[in-house]
């Protein structure tokens, strides 16, 4: 096992999880797309080294009331919502409504703010890579993997820098492939893996996005 921590920050992590992903490289019909906000660093380095097309594909965690930091579902872009089993916990609908209204709202207002005037993303026939920062309960994950799963893609690939192994390997029913080269047991905060993991802000990841286009339409014969 790699000594701790496995990566400096989220774009040394993408450099590195891009080497598990060449068999991907020059490939016309693959795209990548990453988790906002965190994921957008890796996917960048990711689709870089690829020479692959870079977009975002939002999903939000829904928190369970009184503990957000549980995940008690996502939803992600196209309406998918994706619940976790809450064993012993009754969530009252009123409770639940609220949240998906507030994350709803904020799904829309990111996809508005970092796609600007884009049209919508073309997925049906492509190899579409997702790729976040890393994966703990794999609720964001799989809201992402079954609302791309339904825009009838070639195939879905799931790419994170390292990974709860219970929840990597829970994705195989929705993805093709999952490349996850750092599977600590145990898991414990997707921080501790990282030398420096600051929050990720809407202008990084906007800078980012419009790096990548201008990169990819500039070097058309790359890809």
């Amino acid at each position: 096992m790699m000594a701790r921590p496995y990566y400096t920050d989220r774009h040394d992590a993408g450099r590195q999880l891009a080497k598990q992903l060449l068999h991907y490289q020059d490939k016309p019909d693959v795209l990548v797309l990453a988790l906002p906000r965190g994921g957008v660093a890796v996917g960048y380095e990711v689709a870089r080294t690829l020479h692959a097309p870079l977009d975002v594909f939002v999903v939000r965690k829904l928190g369970l009331p009184g503990h957000e930091e549980y995940a008690m579902g996502a939803i992600a872009s196209g309406g998918v919502r994706v619940m976790n089993p809450l064993p012993g916990i009754t969530v009252p609908p009123e409770a639940l409504a609220t949240v998906l209204a507030k994350e709803q709202a904020e799904l829309i207002r990111r996809e508005q703010l970092y796609r600007a005037q884009r049209p919508p993303i073309h997925i049906a026939g492509r190899t579409v890579i997702l790729v976040d920062d890393g994966l703990a309960t794999g609720a964001t994950m799989r809201a992402a993997a079954v609302a791309v799963g339904q825009q009838h893609p070639l195939r879905v690939v799931v790419a994170v820098p390292v990974g709860a192994r219970d929840s990597c390997q829970s994705l195989r029913d929705v993805a093709y492939e999952i490349v996850c080269p750092a599977m600590p047991e145990p898991f414990h905060a997707l921080s501790l893996w990282y030398d420096v993991m600051p929050q990720a802000s809407d202008d990084e990841v906007r800078s980012l996005l419009q790096k990548a286009w201008h990169e990819h339409a500039a070097h058309p014969a790359e890809h």
